[in-house]
């Protein structure tokens, strides 16, 4: 086995430095001369806080500026990728990028959506986890795999989930440049779990570059939150899984099932309810056993992540999910 090469405390100083945005790196590095500056008149006569003081000033301070530069030129470059693969309309563009910069791609594109990314820094082209996103509270996990001749199978998506749930992230993307084979595809169903090939990925991000707001959109408030009109809990916008308004959004109480409590959604706040709109909740479905602990299921909703909204049954003891059906 290779040995991994040894770095210096400085080189790893530049590396953290690096990671952050260019900007905080900056800060950083003015915060840390101020402060060295002043260390040596706070403790006249020690020679030890004196040359501890220089490495501050002289080293500490400057490993921080490089590290700024290397955070704006990985940042100016990433954001040269993603333009490039934006221009052109076939797929191929994928498959003609290094494994490195395919991950690079990808982190540009959840950052463009919004997220905060981590890149993790897998070993390789089939490496673990490759990005860490963050919105709110909430953390996702991202594997991408840059593969140009095969599909990827039901096994390293089966690990991926592992790794999620061992994480507990709270959703999770993978990401191939390829395809992935229906064992693959089955699998994530009912999960928090989606799969980007490199088809989807391509319109996603022609998707983000055609975005256009309209004057109406940018005049409509976001919505409201409102009180459950039963026991006064916060509730949570869902979408209707049935009936004659399946794929509707209406606020739902975000104590269900213990409580089922419904309001009509609207944007700039609460509507009153009509006699031709109807709010539809998931209800009445049939009772489903755990296939494998036999414990009764759990009808809930995704908060958050690629499936926010969706319905699944879920088992509590073993922490697993299944769609419904």
């Amino acid at each position: 086995m290779a040995r991994k090469n040894r770095t210096s405390p400085l080189e790893d100083i530049v590396l953290i430095a690096s990671k952050f945005p260019w900007w905080i790196s900056v800060i950083l590095a003015v915060v840390f001369f101020l402060y060295f500056s002043a260390l040596p008149s706070q403790n006249p006569g020690k020679v030890i806080v004196q040359m501890f003081a220089m490495f501050g000033q002289f080293l500490l301070a400057p490993a921080f500026l490089i590290g700024a530069g290397i955070s704006a030129f990985n940042a100016m470059k990433q954001r040269k990728l993603y333009d490039t693969v934006k221009s052109r309309a076939d797929v191929a563009s994928l498959n003609e990028m290094s494994w490195g910069e395919f991950e690079t791609l990808v982190a540009e594109h959840f950052k463009r959506n919004g997220f905060e990314v981590a890149r993790e820094g897998g070993s390789g082209p089939d490496g673990g986890i490759d990005l860490v996103l963050r919105k709110g509270r909430e953390k996702h996990l991202v594997q991408c795999k840059q593969w140009k001749a095969y599909k990827v199978s039901v096994q390293p998506v089966r690990e991926f989930y592992g790794v999620m749930a061992a994480a507990g992230a709270a959703g999770g993307y993978f990401v191939t440049s390829g395809t992935f084979t229906v064992d693959a595809k089955a699998f994530v169903r009912g999960l928090n779990l989606e799969l980007i090939d490199g088809q989807k990925l391509k319109s996603m991000i022609w998707a983000v570059r055609n975005v256009v707001p309209t004057p109406s959109q940018a005049n409509v408030a976001p919505p409201v939150a409102q009180q459950c009109p039963k026991c006064g809990a916060a509730m949570q916008v869902r979408v209707a899984r049935k009936g004659s308004n399946a794929g509707q959004k209406f606020w739902g109480c975000s104590t269900y099932p213990k409580c089922n409590g419904t309001q009509v959604f609207a944007v700039a706040g609460p509507a009153p309810k009509s006699a031709d709109v109807a709010v539809v909740q998931p209800k009445g479905e049939q009772k489903r056993n755990c296939p494998d602990c036999g414990t009764e299921l759990v009808l809930r909703t995704f908060q958050s992540g690629p499936k926010q909204g969706q319905s699944f049954y879920g088992c509590l003891p073993c922490k697993k999910a299944w769609p419904v059906m």
